[in-house]
C-alpha cells in the first residue's frame, strides 16, 4: 500500500486506527517497563558502587516507562481527528509533569550522592536544590496553564507582576529561609554533623539534615528537634565544631577545700610530702627559694608569720599541676593549661582545673575527667586538707549524739 492509501484507510477506519495506536503504545510500554526498566534495576543491583542505585531509585524507571507510550500517542495524535488539540494538550500535560517530577527527584539523588561522598565536609547544598525544585514546579505550573488556556507563558509571567504582593506573602518563609541558608553557608555557621545547642528550642545534639526550610537535630536522648532555618539566625545557639576540630575538650571543674583545714607546712609535713616523687622537685625549689629570701632579709622564724612559708593548700595545688603535667591524656601544649585558686566563699576555697583532654569523644572524655577527680579527691587528705561539703543528716545525728568531731 502507498502512503496515500494508508492515509485514506486511516481516515476511513478511525476506530481501528485508534485500537492499533493503543496496541502499539501498550507494547512499547511493556517493553520499556518489563525489559528496559527491570534490566536497569537488575544491573544496578549487581554493581559495587552505590551511585547508580541512588540515581535509579530517584529516577524511578518504572515511572519513566510511562513516557514511551505517551510520546507515541502524542506523535500519532493527528489520527484522533477533531479531538487532536485536546488529546495533544492532555498528553503534553502528563509528559510535562513526569519530566518535572523526575528532574526534582534527580536533584534529591545529586544531594544524596554529594553527602555520601568522601569529600563531604558537612556543607549542605539541600537548600539551594530546594530553590531549584520550587522554580521547576512554578515553571511546570505556568506551562500547564499555558497549555490549556492557549496563552503564551510570557503573557502569564507578565501578569504575575500584579500578584507580587500575594507571592511575597505566600513565599514569605521560603524567602527568609533562602536568605538564612545563604548566610549559614557563606559564613560557615552550621554544617551537617555539627553538635549544636539551641536552648530556646530545647535542642542539644547533632545536625542530621539541613533543608531550605528546616534544620533537623537529633538530640542526645534520640529525640528529633526541627528548627525553621530562618529562625536559627534569630536565636542564640552554640556550635561545638570548634572543640571537635581543636582535638581537645575542656575540663573546667573545681574542688572546694574546707578553709578550716588550711595551715602552714611544718618540717614533718614537708618531709612527708617530699616522698611524693612528682612533688619533690617543687618542694626542693620552693624551700631553697624561701630559705635564700629569708636569709637575705635576716628573718628568724620565731613565728610562721615572720617570713614566707609553704602551705598545705599551695603544696596541694602544686601537686595537682604536677599530676596533670604527667597525665598522658591531657594536652600539655597548644591548649590552655591552668590550675588556679578561685575566690574563697561560703563553700570553701575552690581549686579549679582548667585543661584539655586529648580526645573529644564524649564517653572517653567523661572517663578521663572522672579518673582525674577520683584521684584528686582521694589525695586531698594526704595534704591534711578536707573537702568542703554541706552537712548531711548523718553529720547532725553524730553531733546530737555528742560526737561533734564527726562533723
Amino acid at each position: 500500500m502507498t502512503t496515500v492509501e494508508v492515509q485514506e484507510w486511516i481516515l476511513a477506519n478511525p476506530l481501528y486506527t485508534f485500537l492499533i495506536t493503543l496496541a502499539l503504545s501498550l507494547v512499547a510500554f511493556l517493553i520499556a517497563r518489563l525489559i528496559i526498566a527491570r534490566g536497569l534495576v537488575a544491573l544496578a543491583r549487581r554493581t559495587k558502587t552505590q551511585i547508580d542505585d541512588i540515581i535509579l531509585k530517584a529516577l524511578r524507571p518504572y515511572r519513566i516507562a510511562w513516557l514511551v507510550p505517551l510520546v507515541i500517542l502524542y506523535a500519532l495524535a493527528d489520527m484522533t481527528g477533531e479531538y487532536q488539540p485536546w488529546v495533544e494538550k492532555g498528553l503534553l500535560f502528563l509528559i510535562l509533569w513526569i519530566v518535572a517530577l523526575t528532574f526534582n527527584a534527580l536533584l534529591d539523588a545529586i544531594n544524596l550522592i554529594y553527602e555520601s561522598s568522601a569529600s563531604f565536609k558537612g556543607a549542605s547544598i539541600q537548600g539551594y536544590l530546594d530553590i531549584v525544585k520550587i522554580l521547576v514546579l512554578i515553571a511546570a505550573i505556568i506551562v500547564s496553564i499555558s497549555l490549556f488556556t492557549g496563552q503564551s507563558p510570557t503573557v502569564l509571567l507578565t501578569g504575575l507582576g500584579a500578584l507580587t504582593a500575594v507571592l511575597l506573602l505566600v513565599f514569605h518563609d521560603t524567602i527568609l529561609s533562602f536568605v538564612a541558608s545563604v548566610q549559614i553557608s557563606t559564613q560557615d555557621l552550621i554544617k551537617e554533623g555539627d553538635w549544636i545547642e539551641v536552648p530556646s528550642y530545647d535542642a542539644d545534639g547533632d545536625v542530621v539534615n539541613m533543608t531550605l526550610h528546616t534544620i533537623k537535630i537529633q538530640n542526645w536522648d534520640k529525640t528529633i528537634s526541627v528548627i525553621p532555618t530562618h529562625k536559627i539566625n534569630e536565636v542564640a545557639y552554640r556550635n561545638w565544631r570548634g572543640m571537635q576540630e581543636s582535638g581537645g575538650r575542656r575540663i573546667k571543674r573545681a574542688i572546694s577545700i574546707d578553709q578550716g583545714s588550711i595551715r602552714f607546712c611544718d618540717p614533718d609535713m614537708i618531709a612527708r610530702f617530699r616522698k611524693v616523687d612528682i612533688l619533690r622537685p617543687y618542694l626542693d625549689q620552693r624551700t631553697a627559694e624561701i630559705e635564700r629570701e629569708n636569709r637575705a632579709k635576716g628573718i628568724e622564724l620565731d613565728s610562721p608569720l615572720d617570713g614566707r612559708q609553704l602551705t598545705n593548700l599551695g603544696t596541694f595545688r602544686a601537686y595537682v599541676e604536677a599530676y596533670l603535667r604527667n597525665h598522658k591524656d591531657i594536652h600539655q601544649q597548644g591548649l590552655d593549661f591552668l590550675v588556679r585558686q578561685l575566690e574563697p566563699g561560703p563553700t570553701g576555697v575552690p581549686i579549679e582545673v582548667y585543661a584539655f583532654t586529648k580526645t573529644t569523644a564524649w564517653a572517653e572524655y567523661e572517663r578521663i575527667q572522672a579518673d582525674i577527680f577520683d584521684h584528686l579527691l582521694a589525695s586531698v587528705g594526704v595534704f591534711d586538707l578536707r573537702v568542703f561539703q554541706e552537712p548531711t543528716g548523718m553529720d547532725f545525728a553524730a553531733a546530737f549524739r555528742g560526737n561533734p568531731g564527726a562533723y
